[in-house]
Parts: structure tokens; sequence; C-alpha cells
């Protein structure tokens, strides 16, 4: 057998080693059947096997101890009452006489005729019951002389043994007279015994089948009562699961299973106002970040109009700015941009947790995308860009712009320039957008990510290193891209490269209508951040 033939008989059983496998504890009604049925048919087999065998020694004893009893007596009365040298006549004689007693056995009978002879007699004639159907065994133990002691008063006695010939079991008995005369030997046929002891292994065959079939049906009862619940309980935990946090169960009972379906209806409950409770903290949360960064909008706008005066001050040469304080002036205008950005980062993470941020698709060239954005921050010297011209997809360019913006600007804080910009394409699709996704990886070239930090770097407000909480990012700014990518929907991944540095992948779909997402026609207003880690 060649080693693929081998594997694939392996694989064949092994498969139907997984099926049979599933097939017995897939379901807990058919165990609960198999595991009553086994019981029944144990118990049924053994009380049917003890019975049938006290009923075969009871049954085969009392014949036995008859057969036997009739026998001795006909030896010692018939066979008893010959000549020590018997003739064959009389031994054929008394070997009829013998026959006929109440147990029907045939008899043969040897003795030494007056002339020497060893002459036989046999209640079935000549060609019936003979020396060669007496085992070997029994012909030995019935002429031996026993030493005569105490306990053991005559020379010879009655011995028997069980055969089968031709699947019919006989009884085979041989004594010899004592004092002198023949040897007899007698065959009983067991036929009418064992014929009453198979029908009552027959019967006990169907008692033991009734019993496995109803004890079947009990347990299919059974575990119908006891699962039904179970499956109740199933049922409400995955509509529980679902989201259908009033789901209860109907309580019945007082045994096991009723207390488990109060303890359900308890957890659910508690479940239940648990969530409500959390989902009111957070609608408060987030209503409170709404108005917070509305209401500091504001006051904000003032303050950046003054900052910008304060700023251009600070360019013009011969102003007014007093040189001690010039490093606070510098200091506030610095933090106020900070401010501002935090503000819209925060008004763009609410937009997302409301459900309300939207897209508006456009179909752009991926490459100027990237090159405008680059452009606009002046990132040209430090970004080395690797994507051709004619990839088109049917985007959001202002959130496209935010995410570029956010792993780019991550990359130079983090890694340092040059920082490389691949674009290319993947799957199906035309020129102009179809099938397909735009993948966009942006690599840098510092030490990479801790692998402590790498799966927190989309995390909220998370900054790799505690020592420095007033960094200059707030720590927004790589989940507000992958906020982003997601209501693209797309997705966003970090490690980091074999050869050195992160390796932040964007995938996007190149028809982002095809996919589902939430579009909306109008004046993209939404706010995000850039830069930020």
């Amino acid at each position: 057998m060649t080693h693929e033939h081998q594997g694939g008989v392996r694989g064949w059983f092994a498969a139907r080693r997984g099926v049979w496998s599933r097939l017995r504890f897939t379901s807990l009604r058919l165990r609960l059947v198999v595991v009553f049925g086994l019981v029944a048919l144990t118990a049924a087999v053994s009380a049917s096997g003890i019975a049938y065998w006290l009923n075969r020694e009871s049954v085969l004893t009392r014949t036995q101890d008859a057969v036997l009893r009739d026998f001795e007596r006909e030896m010692q009365n018939r066979a008893g009452a010959l000549p020590e040298r018997a003739t064959q006549d009389e031994l054929q004689r008394a070997a009829g006489q013998m026959a006929t007693s109440s147990q029907r056995f045939t008899v043969l009978l040897v003795a030494v005729d007056p002339g020497g002879r060893t002459v036989y007699g046999s209640s079935g004639g000549l060609n019936g019951f003979s020396l060669q159907d007496v085992p070997k065994s029994l012909r030995d133990a019935v002429t031996e002389r026993q030493k005569i002691t105490s306990a053991n008063t005559y020379p010879h006695h009655l011995y028997w043994q069980r055969t089968v010939d031709d699947d019919v079991p006989y009884l085979v008995a041989g004594t010899r007279v004592i004092g002198g005369g023949p040897t007899g030997y007698m065959l009983k046929s067991l036929e009418p015994e064992a014929k009453d002891l198979n029908s009552l292994a027959w019967s006990l065959g169907i008692a033991t089948a009734l019993a496995l079939i109803g004890s079947a049906l009990l347990a299919h009862a059974a575990a119908t009562t006891v699962l039904k619940p179970v499956q109740r309980l199933g049922v409400a935990a995955r509509r529980l699961g679902e989201g259908r946090l009033d789901t209860r169960l109907r309580v019945s009972g007082t045994d096991e299973l009723a207390d488990l379906s109060r303890t359900f209806n308890k957890a659910a409950e508690a479940l239940e106002k648990r969530v409500a409770d959390m989902a009111a903290r957070d609608e408060a949360s987030r209503r409170f970040v709404a108005d917070m960064s509305h209401e500091l909008r504001t006051p904000l706008t003032a303050i950046t109009a003054v900052t910008e005066v304060l700023e251009e001050e600070l360019e013009f040469e011969g102003g007014g700015i007093d040189p001690m304080i010039e490093p606070a002036v510098r200091l506030v205008v610095s933090e106020t941009r900070r401010l501002n950005d935090l503000v819209e980062n925060l008004m763009e993470v609410t937009r997302f947790d409301a459900g309300t941020a939207r897209l508006v698709l456009d179909d752009v060239d991926v490459s100027d995308q990237i090159t405008a954005c680059i452009d606009a921050r002046a990132w040209l010297d430090a970004v080395d860009l690797d994507a051709a011209r004619g990839i088109h997809a049917r985007i959001d360019p202002r959130r496209l712009d935010v995410i570029m913006a956010n792993l780019i600007g991550n990359a130079l804080k983090h890694g340092g320039s040059p920082v490389r910009v691949s674009v290319r394409e993947c799957g199906d699709g035309g020129e102009t957008g179809g099938g397909g996704t735009v993948v966009i990886e942006v690599r840098d070239h510092g030490p990479g990510i801790p692998e402590d930090v790498l799966p927190h770097v989309f995390d909220r407000f998370y900054k790799a290193s505690a020592s420095r909480p007033r960094s200059e990012g707030s720590g927004l700014g790589l989940s507000i891209a992958l906020e982003n990518a997601h209501i693209h929907g797309g997705e966003i991944t970090a490690v980091n490269s074999p050869e050195g540095g992160a390796v932040f992948t964007l995938r996007l779909p190149r028809d982002v209508s095809a996919q589902g997402s939430t579009v909306r026609d109008g004046d993209p207003g939404d706010a995000g951040a850039e830069g930020d880690a």
C-alpha cells in the first residue's frame, strides 16, 4: 500500500471518528438515552444471565439426579440379579428390561461369559449404544478399583459425565455391580431439557429487549422533562446575549431547575439595571464632552485670535514684546494651539461615539490626495512617497487627509525622518474603482514600538511613556485615525518591521459606497486631528 493511499485511509477513518464523536457528544438527550439504555441493558442482561444459570442448573440437576437414581436402582435390581459370568442373551434381556424404566435411557451391559469372552448387551441393539460411545475417562474411572478405607466402603462407584454429540447434549453414566457382575453404562438424551432451556433463553432475551426499549422510552421522556427547562434557559441566554435584556424565564416548581431559572432572572434583572446605568452614565459623559467642547469653542476662538496677534508681534522685528516675557508669550501661543487641537479632537470623538459621523464621498486619486496632505503640512523633505498616479478610490477625501496626517505625523514624531509612504492596490477592479482594496503603508526608521505598547497604540489617551504626560500629543490622534478607517469599512494595523522601525498599514475599500457605510451629502464640517500619537 502506498503512503498516499495509507494517508487517504487514515484521513477517511479520522473523518468518520470525528462524525461519530459529534454524534456521541453533541446531544445531551442522546447521551441520557444511551446512559439509561446501558444501565437497563446491564441490569437486564445480569438478571437474565443469573436467572438462566439458576434455571439451567436446577433443570439439569433435577433430571440428572432422577436418571442416576433410576439407573443405580436398575443396576442393583436387574444387573445385580445376573450371574457373575452372564451370557450375551442374559445381558441383552437385562439391558432391555432396564431401559423400560421411567427415565427411558439406553443401557449397555458388559460382562465376561463362562467361556472367558467379553460380551455386550445393549437395549438399543447391536448397532445402538456401544462402548465406543462412552468417554475413555469415564470407562477408566468405572473399571478402576478403589481402595477400601473407613471413608470408602465400596471398591466401585457410580460416575457420570455430560457430553455433546451433533449439538445434542447427553448424560453418560457408568458403574459396576458390587461383589462381581457386569459393568453397566447408561446414555440419556438431554435434548428435551435443552429445548426447554433454549425457550427460556429466548424468553429472557425478549424480556431484555423489551426492558431496553422501555428504558429508552423512559429515558427519552425523562430527558424531555429535564432538558426542556434547559433548552428554555439556552434560548433565554442567547436572547440575552443578543441584547434583549428584558428576557425572563417562567418559573414553576421548587426543584433545582426552578432555582436555576430564578437565579437567571435575578442575574438578567441585575444586568439590565447595570447596563441601563452604564448607558445613562455613558450618555451623560458624551453629552458632557460635547457640551464642554462646544462651550470651550467660543472663548477659545477669542483666545486664538489674541494669540495670533501675539505671534505676529513675536515674528515682527522690533516689536513691542518685552524680551523678559517673550518665552511666556510663546508658551501661551503653543498651549493655545494645543488646546484648540484637543477640543477639535474631543468633538470628533463625540461624533463617533454618538454615531453622527458621516462620509462625504468623492472619486479621488489617492496619490494626489496624500501629496496634498504632505504638502499642506510642509513635510515634503521628511517624507518619501512611493505612489503611482492613477489609483482611484471613492472615499471621503477630508477623512483620508485626517488619517494620513495622523499616521505620518506620528511616524515623524516618534520614528524620525525619513518616513516612507507607499500605496498599492489589491484585489480586482478597474482603473476607476469597483472592487478591490487600497493599501497604504507608513514606515519610519525609528526604534519601533515596544511590544507591551503595541496592543494599545490605538487606545484613546494612551501614551507610551507615563513620565511624559504633557507631550505634544493628546493620545487621540491614532484612535481618531482608526475610527475614520472603520467608518470607511477599512482597518489600520501596526507592527514592527524586522529591518527596524514601525509600520502602520491602512486598508480601505476602493468603493466605500458598496460597503454599506453611512454617507451624506453636504459640507464636510467634521474636524480631525493631525500628527497626534
